[in-house]
């Protein structure tokens, strides 16, 4: 439910299913998290394109820069401590949150924006950018592409949330054709949890449609609270 208005669902689902099989591989856990993401994530993405509008001409080329570049963000954990990673994202949330919660406008209006050749190669290079760090890291992805259609293309929260959907969507299947054929999937845990994904998907977009961008910003700017709390919380037990 919440993932499907603001993103961050894997800030609640892996958490839960590494307390819940705290002997599996991570990378089978991770592969569970996102056959079952991927189903939610497609019926928030289909519920959002029949009510919202989507500029598809910068949204297909982000989602399928993010899809190719998954692959090399998946290939690159193994050289990249993820340690590393952690001050660096915490130092980008914070400032996102800063920048929001300053700018009272932010994502509230959707504004007139020409979409042109500059637009569709920043979408491009945006699309990339998170869909490499979703195979190599992964949290808050979905809060990053709402900020940054918010910021760049001038989208209301509720647009910026569909377009992260679609895109949310090619990231999770390029990492489900590394995890399936590898067998990092339990089908028994991934299959109901998919399930009950639709269900909280189908629930957050009709919430989020209903009550519209005001209360998207308010939840976004709590997600990213929680965020914060998170990196640091796993910065100090590193």
């Amino acid at each position: 439910m919440v993932d499907a208005v603001v993103g961050g669902g894997g800030l609640i689902q892996i958490p839960a299913l590494i307390n819940a099989f705290p002997n599996a591989p991570v990378a089978t856990l991770f592969g569970t998290n996102k056959l079952a993401s991927i189903f939610g994530t497609s019926v928030a993405a289909r519920t959002y394109i029949g009510r919202v509008r989507i500029p598809w001409r910068l949204v297909l080329p982000a989602a399928a820069s993010a899809f190719v570049m998954s692959f090399f963000g998946a290939a690159a954990v193994s050289f990249v401590p993820q340690s590393w990673l952690r001050p660096v994202v915490l130092v980008l949330v914070v400032a996102m949150a800063f920048y929001i919660f300053h700018k009272k406008d932010f994502g509230l209006l959707q504004r007139a924006a020409h979409f042109g050749t500059r637009e569709r190669i920043l979408s491009v290079l945006i699309g990339g950018g998170i869909g490499f760090y979703d195979g190599l890291f992964g949290p808050g992805t979905g809060s990053f592409l709402i900020f940054l259609f918010v910021r760049y293309f001038a989208f209301d929260f509720l647009q910026a949330s569909a377009a992260a959907k679609i895109v949310n969507i090619t990231t999770n299947l390029a990492a489900l054709l590394f995890f399936i054929p590898s067998g990092n999937v339990l089908y028994l845990i991934a299959i109901p949890a998919a399930i009950f994904n639709m269900l909280g998907s189908f629930t957050g977009t009709w919430v989020a449609l209903k009550r519209g961008t005001g209360f998207v910003r308010i939840l976004f700017l709590c997600l990213l609270a929680v965020l914060v709390l998170k990196l640091a919380y796993d910065m100090v037990l590193a």
